[in-house]
């Protein structure tokens, strides 16, 4: 298993394109809503880096001793259990089969567009389990089921080949916080444990040397160069059908940002105390990147306007204090949570690879208090009166785009 970890990560040197990874598969390719070609292999062979199918679960105190307070985690609250899953342990893994209550659940990180997804196992009644086919798409994990070796697409979560083709899996809701977050609102949830039956040098990134800045490692079917870098973070907000993305400097400018789509309200709260996982060779040496999550802003049928001072989240109408997972610490509302809304976190290629047509926002101008402008996309007639004047921008103001 080390040997065929290490193979992938060789292979992102030298990707072979549009390749199906080593099998066997029993996959049923006659049904496919992609050009098989559009398959990639990592060189890595079918659970070339294997998932965890028997997680064990430690308590937060005691994984303090080996996690670093500002380490990346997936959060999850679901059927009155609370468990974190740290990135430190995905990305030699990327996939945990796991059961929270009644719900068998699926927790994904796909390292190569920074993007990760949890997912309801269940479908049409029948209970999947999920493998690394060793392929991408897109530069996005493609994972398949055991039960029929369907390909599934990690960041939609639709099957993309096999006999399950067009199916969807239930996003379950998550969020990437950083550790402490999660173990001063949940002190008795649960954390993935480093007992998972392998021997992995769990706290090193083994990407570090290939995932440099900038850089997009396998082919990324866009409509055209991105005028900001394509490896930038958005966090994509979703409702009744409808997407809008914010990129990242947008989100970071105002730390708490609110908006409405199609007619539902919404909070994004964020910071940036969160260490960038695959940054550096060492995770606790990593630089600091944004975490960000979403809600709706209404409690009790009532209406809140939320603010951030030196680090903490307030509502101005009862001044009660939040965190970022969108619980009242202290105030009136004390003990009260916010409904959590769908969104994703992705770098920007990946997500618009697949939803090219999301509008993408970004600053107006330093200083200046707004939602921010239209970035993407980039037809005229997808662009409000405002923006439009300042698109085409000067030539040369766009960087090229990072190489594929």
């Amino acid at each position: 298993m080390v040997r065929l970890a290490v193979a992938f990560l060789a292979a992102l040197a030298l990707p072979a394109f549009a390749q199906l990874p080593t099998g066997p598969w029993r996959t049923d390719f006659s049904k496919h809503s992609i050009p098989l070609t559009d398959f990639v292999s990592t060189g890595a062979n079918k659970d070339g880096i294997p998932p965890i199918d028997a997680p064990k679960f430690a308590n937060p105190e005691s994984a303090a001793a080996w996690l670093a307070a500002d380490e990346p985690v997936i959060a999850i609250s679901l059927n009155g259990e609370a468990r974190a899953y740290p990135f430190q342990i995905l990305i030699w893994h990327l996939l945990v089969n796991d059961q929270i209550g009644s719900t068998p659940v699926l927790v994904s990180l796909s390292v190569l567009c920074n993007t990760a997804a949890v997912y309801d196992r269940r479908l049409a009644g029948a209970t999947y389990t999920f493998g690394f086919s060793g392929a991408v798409h897109n530069s996005n994990l493609v994972i398949y089921d055991r039960q029929t070796q369907s390909f599934w697409q990690q960041l939609t979560g639709n099957a993309v080949a096999g006999s399950l083709n067009g199916a969807q899996l239930t996003r379950l809701p998550s969020a990437v916080v950083p550790f402490q977050v999660f173990r001063q609102t949940y002190p008795n949830g649960k954390v993935l444990s480093r007992d998972t039956g392998m021997k992995r040098a769990y706290g090193a990134n083994p990407y570090a040397k290939f995932l440099s800045p900038g850089r997009v490692l396998f082919p990324v079917s866009l409509p055209g160069p991105l005028p900001f870098p394509s490896t930038d973070p958005i966090v994509v907000v979703e409702s009744n059908g409808a997407t809008r993305a914010y990129s990242s400097s947008l989100v970071a400018e105002h730390r708490v940002l609110t908006g409405r789509l199609a007619n539902t309200p919404f909070v994004i709260f964020s910071t940036h105390k969160m260490l960038d996982a695959i940054d550096a060779p060492i995770i606790a040496g990593s630089r600091h990147t944004i975490a960000a999550t979403v809600f709706s802003p209404t409690l009790n049928r009532r209406a809140l306007t939320f603010y951030k001072h030196h680090g903490i989240f307030f509502d101005k109408e009862t001044h009660s204090r939040w965190n970022l997972l969108g619980v009242c610490t202290s105030g009136p509302f004390a003990g009260k949570r916010l409904r959590p809304l769908t969104y994703t976190i992705s770098d920007a290629f990946a997500w618009l690879a697949f939803y090219p047509d999301t509008p993408v926002m970004r600053p107006i101008g330093p200083g200046i208090p707004s939602a921010g402008e239209y970035l993407w996309p980039l037809s005229d007639s997808d662009m409000p009166p405002s923006s439009r004047a300042a698109w085409p921008p000067p030539a040369g103001s766009i960087p090229p785009p990072p190489p594929q």
